[in-house]
């Protein structure tokens, strides 16, 4: 039973984390090309490839961590089966 409360706190508390973060990583990679495309306009197209190849490997990790969320709701048990247990 304690198995099946952790990965229910795993995926409440998991996910959720790994999407802010990820959020606020994209948000600072965002700013920073930005600002050094504002400094030096001429490279502005580089930046933008660079950028985005950052984002596709943060948001890669917000994958692997949905991925692994529904890998975990797969193993928890129906809530009739935890509650017919509990009688």
């Amino acid at each position: 039973m304690v198995y099946f409360m952790a990965v229910a706190l795993a995926l409440g508390l998991g996910v959720p984390i790994a999407v802010i973060g990820a959020g606020l990583g994209q948000g600072r990679a965002v700013a920073a090309a930005l600002e050094s495309s504002a400094r030096q306009p001429e490279l502005a197209g580089r930046l933008q490839i660079l950028m985005i190849i950052g984002l596709a490997f943060i948001e890669s990790l917000v994958i692997f961590a949905l991925l692994l969320g529904f890998l975990l709701l797969s193993h928890l048990p129906q809530t009739s089966d935890i509650i017919s247990h509990l009688h």
